[in-house]
């Protein structure tokens, strides 16, 4: 087993909770959320975020309008629905208990192992 295939599914099952973290504060578009997540070291192609970004607006979490750029042609930005807003109320909260029982866990065995000497 490769430590990296299971480093990009861990990444993979965490990224709609990043994108729609991004959203909160404010709508973007495609490429700010891609620079957002490369900023954050969430290594994200183009080809895993379009279709993403549709599978979340049409569960309702997302909605989005077209801007006109100065630079190129019109941008689609996203935004969160208020279903978007309560389902990422409930995303932060699952992440904290996750991360606790991770680190819980992991806390334990390390201190067994180290005990164990």
């Amino acid at each position: 087993m490769k430590i990296e295939n299971t480093k990009a599914q861990m990444r993979k099952g965490v990224l709609e909770f990043c994108i729609l973290s991004i959203l909160q504060n404010q709508d973007a578009y495609t490429s700010e959320i891609l620079s957002q997540l490369k900023d954050a070291k969430m290594l994200v192609v183009e080809g895993t975020i379009y279709p993403l970004l549709t599978r979340l607006k049409n569960a309702g979490l997302l909605n989005y309008r077209w801007e006109e750029s100065t630079s190129g042609p019109p941008r689609k930005y996203y935004g969160l629905t208020e279903t978007g807003k309560l389902f990422l109320i409930g995303l932060n909260k699952t992440w904290s208990d996750l991360v606790n029982a991770v680190n819980n866990v992991t806390k334990i065995n390390t201190n067994t192992k180290s005990t164990k000497k």
